[in-house]
């Protein structure tokens, strides 16, 4: 088994100061890691290449796309959190085109299953506008090409970062093609993801948030995954599953106040194996996104990139998650899913 991988030095020249906690020594951390992972023999890493103009338009407008190509080559903000250095353009092309191509490469069975090891990350930017670290929303992007250009119907979006993906909910809210799927900390930044967020016009029940307060960890998101995530994914039977793979929701992460391990992280991408199995073999493709504890995030990334070649398993504290009592934040979002969806 091949897991594909995007990974280039160059992806650390989008410069954030050095007082910023999304840097590239993230991106050093995560090669470190992987550097003594006896396992890392199983990845391919693909080729880089930019993000077309009409590949970004089909989820951005032109006027923001306009906006980030106005920051090449000088240092600038383009919100409160949102800074830009003079390669910082390019960089984010770079990291939307090439996980657009990675998604490719797991489509035609060239690898099985990947992980774009990219900045900046994406899941913040809406159509309109750049916010929280992140210029392009690249797993848009990849799903949309997925969409429009390789004719497929059904995409899963699963995203487990601490922070509610604002941006991919906004871009594919009234899309019946999109099921997203958010576990995510709240209250907490950007202040949205609510449970009674479910999608618009035909598309609803395609939008599916489960809000949880700090301190949630493996056995909560396992239960959110066993209880919810899984039923309604055999029912929408995804022929692609694109994971916003934060890593903010780690227990040592700054950032946020969940209790996620690498283990938790490893548990999550196997149950999502399993789905891919039914539907979709060898079509999981990850792009990383947040993730401020350096080592956190490094152990955790290799923790998913071992289960997606199969070398990890995590049976026992699945079963585990699987006998644990019932957790309220699960069954809000159940009664809410319950609408659209068949469940117990």
């Amino acid at each position: 088994m091949a897991v594909g991988v995007v990974s280039d030095p160059i992806f650390r020249e989008h410069d954030t100061g050095p007082y910023h906690c999304e840097v590239g020594d993230r991106l050093e951390a995560i090669d470190e890691a992987i550097s003594h992972w006896e396992g890392r023999g199983v990845l391919e890493t693909l080729p880089l290449r930019p993000a077309r103009e009409e590949e970004l338009a089909t989820v951005h407008h032109t006027s923001h796309l306009r906006r980030v190509a106005g920051t090449a080559g000088r240092s600038t903000s383009l919100d409160p959190d949102t800074v830009c250095s003079p390669r910082s353009c390019e960089v984010a092309l770079l990291a939307a085109g090439s996980l657009i191509d990675l998604c490719d490469a797991a489509l035609s069975g060239e690898v099985d299953h990947g992980f774009a090891l990219v900045r900046p990350p994406g899941h913040h930017a809406t159509s309109t506008r750049a916010m929280g670290f992140c210029l392009f929303n690249n797993v848009a992007a990849a799903a949309a090409h997925l969409l429009l250009k390789r004719g497929l119907e059904r995409i899963l979006v699963v995203d487990w970062d601490v922070h509610h993906g604002n941006g991919t909910e906004d871009i594919f809210y009234p899309e019946s093609r999109v099921l997203y799927f958010s576990t995510h900390q709240s209250p907490l930044y950007p202040g949205t993801g609510q449970v009674s967020a479910v999608g618009q016009g035909s598309a609803k029940g395609r939008t599916i948030n489960l809000p949880m307060p700090p301190g949630r960890g493996d056995l909560e998101h396992l239960q959110a995954f066993e209880r919810l995530l899984l039923p309604v994914a055999r029912q929408f039977r995804p022929q692609f599953i694109l994971v916003s793979a934060g890593f903010d929701s780690h227990r040592e992460d700054p950032l946020g106040g969940m209790m996620i391990s690498a283990a938790g992280f490893a548990a999550m991408t196997q149950r999502l194996t399993e789905i891919s199995q039914e539907f979709c073999p060898g079509r999981i493709v990850a792009s990383l996104e947040g993730g401020y504890n350096q080592a956190a995030l490094g152990r955790s990334v290799v923790a998913v990139l071992a289960a997606l070649a199969g070398q990890r398993r995590e049976d026992e504290l699945i079963a585990k998650a699987a006998e644990t009592d019932p957790n309220t934040w699960v069954d809000r979002a159940m009664e809410a899913a319950k609408h659209y969806w068949k469940l117990p």
